[in-house]
């Protein structure tokens, strides 16, 4: 990466030649014609640890401060997402009663990221994140319609408010990005997407927890 004279808080390198939309300048990312159903998804810390199939398309479905270090220096883990099939943009948290200046900056962050891995020949497929319906008007930009997104229930869905406002933010979604395929990380009850079934095509993929703990 090439040094510049003034301190880049946001890694400029990442967005350029990118086009921005939306009052909150979300970088756009480009067409996803490379990108195909994952045969796996890996969390990026078994990535990097090694332990996850070089099939597999790379996640960040955990706590942020797990992969911090990707959005300050994503150029360092270039090598690592090139070895792999893919990579899902970064989770990074959007929640209700969350300022919306940061919401957006997280929006930006997870096409900032994805938009700089297209640019250098990574397939990408867009992590979309909500909170409650004030964030519809940010959450959704920067992502072509048409194409393959994927979303995480995990955590999101414990009580009967949260997946309301979860269904809310999946229509709004379904609505405003017509995606082909939707792959869902976690678990995928009827309550929440049986009235959405023949919007799109639904793949899911259980999360670690499900994985460690034995459930389906």
């Amino acid at each position: 990466m090439k040094k510049t004279p003034y301190d880049d808080g946001f890694h400029q390198y990442l967005v350029e030649g990118a086009i921005f939309v939306g009052e909150a300048g979300i970088p756009m990312l480009m067409d996803l014609d490379n990108v195909q159903v994952p045969k796996e998804i890996a969390p990026f810390d078994k990535a990097r640890a090694g332990k996850a199939s070089k099939k597999s398309y790379i996640h960040f479905y955990m706590h942020d401060k797990y992969f911090a270090p990707v959005l300050s220096a994503t150029d360092r883990y270039l090598d690592l997402f090139k070895e792999h099939d893919g990579a899902i943009t970064p989770d990074c948290t959007m929640l209700i009663g969350q300022s919306k200046c940061l919401q957006e900056t997280n929006t930006y962050l997870n096409r900032a990221v994805g938009f700089y891995l297209q640019k250098q020949g990574i397939p990408v497929i867009p992590n979309i994140r909500w909170s409650d319906e004030r964030s519809f008007e940010y959450c959704f930009l920067g992502v072509p319609k048409h194409y393959i997104v994927s979303i995480s229930t995990h955590g999101c869905i414990r009580s009967m408010q949260q997946k309301e406002c979860f269904k809310s933010g999946l229509y709004a979604m379904l609505e405003n990005l017509e995606p082909k395929d939707v792959l869902v990380h976690g678990y995928m009850p009827d309550t929440v997407f049986g009235e959405f079934a023949e919007y799109t095509n639904f793949h899911r993929y259980p999360s670690v927890f499900e994985q460690t703990h034995g459930k389906g």
